[in-house]
Formats: C-alpha cells, structure tokens, sequence
C-alpha cells in the first residue's frame, strides 16, 4: 500500500506539476540570461579558480556541491534509467541539465545576496533568501524541513542502499546479513568524520571530488575507445528513443522523458534549492561569480559523469532490462569490457561517491538546522543529531530499492515545488546582479558588487 501511494505521487509530480515548473523555470531563465550557461563558459573556469585571501573558495563550495550532486546517482541512477526508460533517457537527462543551470545560476546568485556574515565565515541557501527578500520565514522552515528530509533521510538511505548493492555480485554477498554490515560500516565512518566541524567537511569534500572524479572518466573514455565502433549506433539509440513520442505517450509514467527527468534531476539538482546552501559558503567579490561555478558543477555532474556511466554501459553490448537495473547492470557492462577489474573498479567508485555524497547532504542538513534554530544548535542537540543521521544511514542499507526512490524523489520534488516559484519570483534581483558584473567586465574591471547597484529593497549582511 505505501508503495502504491508513493508511486501515485511521483506520478502526479514528475508527469505534470515539476515536467511544467523545471522545462518552463529553466527556459525562461535561459533567455533571459540570454543562455549564460554558454555564453560565459570562459567566465565559469575563471571563477572557479579565483581564490580568497580567507574563507572558502569558490573551488571548495563546487566541490560540496559537486560531492552532493556527483554521487551514487550518477552510477546507479542513470543504470535505472537505462534499463527502464531506455536509452533516450540520457537525451532528456542532457536537456534537463542543460536549460536547469540558467536556474542554478539565479538560484546560487541570489544565495550569495542574501548570505548572513557568521563566526566561521559566510552561510545561507534558499530560506535565507525567501525570509530576506519574500519576508517570510515559515516558507523558509518549510523548505529547510523539506531539505533535511530530502538530503538527511531519502537522498543518504538512498545512497547507502546503492552503495551495499554495488557487493551484490561478489561470492561472500548474503542478502540478509550483508547490507546490514555495510551499511553499519559506512554509518560508523560518516559518523567518525562529522564529529568534525563543517569546515571539516568541505576540507575532505575538496580533496576526495576531484580525484573521483577524474579517475571515473578517464576509465570510462577507456571503455568507449576500446568499443568506439558501437559509437554511432548508440548516438542512433539515444535519438531514436528519445523521440519515440508513440512510445512516450503511451506510457508516459514509464516513459524515457520521465526516467530522464527524473534521474537527471535527483543527478545534478539543479533548480532544487540544495546547491545555494554551499554557494553562499563561497567568498567572492561578485555573487555572479558564484552562480557561474554552479552552472559549471551542473555540466561536470551530468554533461561529464553521467554521460560517462551511459556510455560506458551503452558500449558494452549488454542489453539494459529491468531485471537487471541499478549496481548489477553497470557491473555486467564493465565485466564485459574490462574482465573482472571491472565490478572491482565499480565498487571502488561507489565507495568514494557514496561517501562524498552522504558528507555533502549532511553538510546541507547542518546549515538548515542553524536556519530553523537560529543558531548553530547545542552541543548535546548535534550529537543527538549525527547518531540518528548515522542510524538513519544504517537502515537505508537494508530497505526496499523501489521505495527508497519512491521516498527520495517525493522530497526532492517538494523542495523544487518550493524554490522553483521563489527564484521565479526573486530571479531579477540575480539578472540585475549578472547584468552589473558583465558591465565591469567589458570595462576591463575586477568585478565587485554593491547591493546598492541593483537597487536591492532590503539590508544584506554583505555588499555594503
């Protein structure tokens, strides 16, 4: 019953009310950026290697953010995908990334306004920018309660349960007693090292990301030159599916569009509301500087690591089915091109993304806790707090797969039926900020911004 009355809800969210809301916020936002996401493709790199006197860089609030977004999903997601939406779910999952960073960008902007100036540095994220310029702090706990909901419970029992399926394929897996020893040594480690401080975090965040990043697509642009012969016929595939609009809207709920939305949503978040709870960490001389870094996390999430696990499958010659969707699909992929390294190197990378991803949401969760108790919470409340977020990560290793994507997907879409409306609303105070930093560009300037220069109605800790 439960999963039925999951399932009807993410029907009633991902088929009609988030497809309008992302499609609709995302083009809008890219015309009237006038397509930043390309346009400024050299400004995104020049940002993200600018580097503050003190604080968190630029660089180190990408690599929370991408440790968020860059995760099990990525792997796991985009196999479940595959396997049953078809191979024309990467095309939506490329769409969606592509016109959802104009939305990254107007929501990490508008972060980086509206930040609050705190004892370790700067802090903020959606509530702070609804309760700022909206005047309303009941949405802004709403959504926070929705976040830790979202990144705290769904997205980290998710990863968890990816992480222990990925042993499934090994000789000594035993599903009763196996999941459960995994995921207790997962929650044991994430528990070890959130005993730490957020800057802690960002510190292990910054220096895992890259490096698993780096290594996953180097092995799968191996992969795709060992069978780059399959190349064009999978070009074929992807297209040929994602226009099979016969298909598509005779079971639209089943459909390539939905799995590509979907996953590509949960993959890269762009559009959420989760990403600007880094961003506003950043230090930087312009908040358009940060809004740049994120289209750019956008694009390395789903345009790079995705696109990395799809063809990397893809090329395998291995048929994607549902019996086979998730850790046990990718896995058969690999095994076929690289032997038994394959599953071996699989595992290894879920490992490192998994763990990135359960540091990264935690993170998120820290800063709404502060926003609804306005304040960093007491000593005693935050070890009440890591215990149960470890414990919750236990118990996601041993539930239902369907259920947790159930569970995961109807929190994600709560949060984006909030913030998606709100940057709506407030997104001109962020193209009014982008239009600022491209006039001291063009005049040869640093950029630096002055909340007075884009007549912002309100007092802001910063930009003074």
């Amino acid at each position: 019953m439960l999963d039925k009355i999951i399932a009807l809800i993410n029907d009633a969210l991902y088929s009609y009310i988030l497809i309008i809301l992302l499609v609709a916020g995302g083009i809008y936002f890219t015309i009237r950026t006038k397509f930043v996401q390309f346009r400024l493709l050299k400004e995104q790199f020049r940002a993200v290697l600018e580097k503050p006197e003190n604080g968190v860089s630029s660089f180190q609030a990408l690599m929370v953010s991408t440790a968020s977004r860059v995760g099990t999903g990525n792997i796991i997601g985009v196999s479940t995908a595959l396997c049953l939406g078809g191979f024309g779910s990467v095309f939506w999952m490329w769409v969606i990334a592509i016109i959802g960073s104009a939305s990254a960008f107007i929501e990490s902007t508008l972060a980086q306004i509206c930040k609050k100036r705190g004892e370790n540095g700067s802090y903020g994220g959606p509530a702070y920018y609804i309760e700022t310029l909206l005047k309303n702090r009941l949405l802004g706990i709403i959504f926070s309660i929705l976040l830790i909901l979202t990144y705290g419970v769904g997205f980290n029992m998710l990863a968890s349960y990816n992480l222990q399926s990925t042993f499934s394929s090994y000789g000594f897996y035993n599903p009763t007693i196996t999941p459960w020893v995994i995921g207790l040594l997962t929650a044991l480690l994430v528990g070890i090292c959130i005993i730490g401080s957020a800057n802690g975090i960002v510190r292990v965040t910054s220096f895992l990301v890259p490096i698993m990043g780096m290594i996953y697509i180097l092995v799968s642009l191996v992969i795709v030159a060992i069978n780059i012969t399959s190349l064009p016929e999978i070009f074929a595939e992807i297209f040929r599916g994602a226009f099979d609009f016969e298909a598509i809207f005779g079971g639209f709920s089943g459909s390539c569009v939905m799995y590509g939305i979907k996953r590509g949503l949960f993959s890269n978040e762009a559009g959420v509301g989760s990403a600007p709870n880094a961003s506003a960490s950043a230090e930087v001389s312009h908040p358009a500087k940060q809004g740049l870094v994120q289209v750019l996390s956008v694009f390395i999430d789903t345009l790079l690591v995705c696109s990395a696990t799809a063809f990397m499958c893809m090329s395998s010659g291995i048929e994607p089915s549902p019996e086979i969707s998730g850790a046990k699909y990718v896995q058969l992929s690999l095994r076929e091109t690289l032997g038994d390294f394959g599953p071996i190197f699989i595992t290894v990378a879920m490992i490192l993304f998994a763990f990135t991803t359960l540091l990264g949401n935690l993170y998120y969760v820290d800063q709404c806790l502060a926003y609804i108790n306005k304040k960093i919470p007491s000593k005693t409340f935050m070890t009440i707090y890591k215990v149960i977020a470890s414990l919750v990560i236990l118990l996601g290793a041993g539930l239902n797969a369907d259920l947790l994507w159930g569970i995961a997907d109807i929190f994600m879409g709560g949060m984006a039926l909030i913030n998606l409306p709100v940057i709506i609303i407030l997104g001109k105070y962020s193209l009014r900020a982008l239009a600022d930093y491209e006039k001291q560009r063009k005049e040869g300037a640093e950029p630096v911004f002055r909340a007075k220069d884009i007549d912002l109605p309100v007092e802001v800790d910063y930009w003074k």
